[in-house]
């Protein structure tokens, strides 16, 4: 199975360290933090990576090259403005092939067992919840007992940014910017969103102050 990094975003909110230095190549103890996610999805397998970038995308063509020192092979789907979550897959569509593919965004870090993601089945999309988070306590979606997930329910959890998606959940949408979650919505009143809880380790490096909450975690965790 081929994955895909996000990693095309601005990072309006870790301004100014992304000036100047794309959000995946902020260090981390030293480490880029696009490089944990590469060496995680290696160990799990995960070997052809497909990336995005946009803004200031160069740097990250120039400092991972072809992923052979990570154990990884990574081919590159460029965007000369970002086109959000949906626009970006579909501009990478071509490098993904025929077969559900796994989608991790390149902003968050975690230590959810990828290689699990090998055996699940996939109907449209499948995604992997947690915990509402501080900073998103409203949830995104609802999960039934049998692993379905509803767009609307009393009880939502946070999308990870990590999920399985079959190449059809796209046919339909045009190239260009657009938006992730009217497609999935579309696709859960239908039946074809499958999804499962994670309690483990996650964080969102959204911001200069949860950079540094990462670092502080790993050196305690080490």
């Amino acid at each position: 199975m081929k994955a895909m990094i996000l990693a095309a975003g601005r990072g309006e909110r870790m301004r100014p360290l992304t000036d100047h230095t794309p959000k995946p190549l902020l260090p981390v103890l030293g480490k880029p933090l696009i490089v944990y996610t590469l060496e995680q999805l290696a160990a799990a397998g995960f070997t052809d990576i497909v990336i995005n970038y946009a803004h200031l995308g160069q740097q990250i063509e120039q400092q991972l090259g072809n992923g052979q020192q990570f154990g990884v092979s990574i081919a590159y789907s460029p965007e000369t403005e970002a086109l959000e979550t949906a626009g970006g897959i579909v501009n990478a569509l071509p490098l993904l092939g025929n077969e559900p593919f796994l989608v991790v965004n390149g902003d968050i870090a975690t230590d959810f067992p990828f290689a699990n993601l090998h055996k699940q089945t996939v109907d449209l999309a499948h995604l992997v919840l947690i915990n509402n988070p501080e900073h998103h306590p409203e949830g995104d979606f609802g999960l039934t007992e049998d692993g379905k997930l509803l767009a609307t329910a009393a009880q939502k959890y946070t999308f990870s940014g990590i999920g399985l998606y079959h190449p059809d959940l796209f046919k339909d949408t045009p190239p260009g910017k657009s938006k992730l979650a009217p497609l999935l919505r579309q696709a859960m009143n239908n039946g074809q969103v499958s999804g499962q809880h994670f309690q483990g380790f996650w964080m969102d490096i959204g911001t200069p102050e949860r950079l540094q909450d990462l670092a502080d975690y790993y050196t305690a965790n080490k």
